[in-house]
């Protein structure tokens, strides 16, 4: 219990004031705001990035391409987490995430300086990939001392409404991202912007950096970091000491898996999968998509706020179950839902005049144009429906076909060997079965439909999310507190939710299902509701106890 005593004496020795607060989570807020802009400023503009950075001819290989290096950024965030929250613990909380905003800036300000795949071929995606890598290092270092700096100033019974503002503000990230991407579509012509204007974005980084460091430095340390390194306790190792405190494994493993992993799919899902499912899939106008994912991304952030508050009276348990249990409940409907508000057209087309593909080896390889593999011709043909958002069904047969409503598709010569001929013919021939292809703006009743279902999803992240930097503060012992929950947030943010845009676009590509992708979802968080119910503590919140039983 000395841990604890020590912290909660912390906080009683030098309470900070009412002001001092509102710096702290103002401060630390908006430099989370500008560091997940930048993080989520590539995603927002996957649909350009794939042809600037991307010499393909496969439309969806080369959105999976851009999902692929967007991925690589998530996959170096434990790494990052090792590092940059071994010295959080060693020198301190303020001066490391200053360390990881300037990194982030840095890196997400080269993205825009970085020549296209036709000036400098396969150099653009290698140096793109490069500055992921510092990304993702830099976003290790972030949330978890962004999380305990506002954690370890709040007083207990106000610690998860202050450190909401944290997770509001990874909402606000992305929000921030569609904000500017909207204003440069307004400003710069649309051809214009394709060609050069989607630098502006990443450029705009560097103004980000300068006002985040200013106002991070005018921040103090963390008072209960403050008072172990004068009474001599911070750790001599803190990324050993993580795995070798008495039940620590135990709360990492908790941490990882049924915190993470639940709160993170579910986010993915709630913004990204649901950004790329309205532009791609449905074929919505692209700032239609914007402007939606705008009004609700802005709405949600302050679900977050709410739980977190709702949290302090609670407990920490309560929500993340609640959330769980009703993402299992309703994930699926809700993107049913926006596929029938979005686009009823293509899917009553669907309905009515059924698509079948007939062949042999009739299976996608997504990834066949990237490693030189032949893909079959059957695959091609299905290649081309899927990146058109169109629904079919499989039949075994000796050569290949098409058919609509059961009359054949005339596949014209050529076809097979021009990914371009291929996908605009196939269009050309379910048109006029009804299919129509032309991006949509749907009435404004379908609009607000989408809308609240975007919030529904919203709140289920916020439910997840909204409370999680206050539970992992008080799961760890203040001495290891930065290394030991970053490493399993990271982790499971890295791996579980950063690559859950890839991985459910290569179930989709493989199944030619656009909802099948949300099967990944679903699984992780059924196994996370699990180890949440078994392993998390419920009751009031409390402050670290020592728990040598474990």
């Amino acid at each position: 219990m000395a841990e604890a005593t020590a912290e909660a004496q912390a906080l009683a020795d030098r309470e900070p004031s009412a002001s001092e607060i509102r710096l702290v989570v103002g401060a630390s807020s908006a430099g989370t705001i500008f560091e997940w802009y930048d993080f989520f400023i590539y995603g927002t503009l996957a649909y350009i990035l794939k042809d600037a950075f991307y010499n393909v001819d496969d439309p969806t290989l080369g959105l999976l391409l851009v999902w692929s290096t967007f991925a690589v950024g998530f996959a170096f965030r434990p790494i990052g987490a090792i590092l940059f929250g071994f010295l959080g613990d060693r020198l301190g909380r303020k001066y490391t995430f200053l360390v990881t905003v300037t990194l982030m800036g840095i890196a997400t300000a080269g993205v825009g300086f970085i020549p296209t795949v036709d000036q400098i071929g396969i150099v653009a995606p290698i140096i793109v990939i490069i500055l992921r890598v510092l990304q993702g290092l830099a976003l290790g270092g972030e949330y978890g001392g962004a999380a305990i700096y506002v954690a370890e100033h709040a007083p207990p019974d106000k610690r998860g409404f202050y450190t909401s503002f944290i997770q509001a503000s990874v909402v606000g990230g992305f929000v921030l991202s569609i904000i500017v991407v909207l204003a440069c579509r307004l400003i710069i012509p649309e051809d214009d912007f394709i060609a050069w204007g989607w630098r502006v974005p990443f450029l705009l980084s560097i103004l980000l950096l300068v006002i985040s460091l200013w106002m991070r430095f005018k921040l103090s340390e963390s008072p209960v970091f403050k008072a172990m390194k004068e009474a001599g306790e911070t750790s001599g190792n803190p990324f050993i000491e993580s795995f070798t405190y008495p039940g620590n494994k135990k709360r990492i493993f908790v941490a990882l898996f049924g915190v993470a992993g639940i709160l993170t799919t579910i986010w993915y899902s709630a913004f990204f999968s649901s950004l790329s499912f309205l532009k791609g899939d449905m074929r919505l106008d692209e700032t239609t998509v914007e402007v939606i994912m705008l009004i609700a991304g802005g709405i949600s952030m302050a679900f977050y706020i709410v739980v977190g508050k709702w949290s302090d009276r609670i407990g920490r348990k309560k929500p993340i179950i609640i959330g769980a249990l009703a993402t299992l409940a309703l994930i699926f409907p809700i993107f049913w839902g926006m596929g029938s508000l979005a686009n009823p057209g293509l899917a009553e087309a669907a309905e009515r005049n059924p698509v079948v593909v007939t062949g042999q080896q009739c299976v996608t390889d997504p990834f066949a144009e990237l490693f030189d593999r032949e893909q079959s011709d059957c695959g091609k043909v299905l290649g081309s429906l899927r990146a058109s958002g169109v629904a079919y069904t499989v039949a075994e047969g000796d050569t290949l076909g098409v058919t609509v409503s059961g009359e054949p598709v005339a596949m014209e010569a050529g076809w097979l060997d021009d990914t371009a001929a291929r996908t605009s013919g196939l269009q050309a021939a379910l048109t006029q079965s009804g299919f129509d292809f032309t991006r949509q703006i749907p009435p404004m009743t379908s609009l607000i439909g989408i809308i609240a279902l975007l919030l529904a999803v919203g709140m289920l992240s916020a439910l997840t999310y909204g409370s999680v930097a206050a539970l992992l503060s008080e799961m760890f012992p203040p001495r290891i507190r930065y290394s030991s929950m970053s490493i399993p947030y990271h982790i499971g943010a890295g791996y579980l939710g950063g690559f859950l845009p890839l991985i459910s676009g290569i179930i989709v590509a493989s199944t030619g299902n656009v909802y099948s992708g949300l099967w990944y979802t679903w699984g992780v968080v059924a196994f996370g509701v699990v180890v949440a119910w078994w392993g998390l503590k419920d009751g009031p919140p409390k402050d670290f106890e020592d728990d040598v039983t474990t």
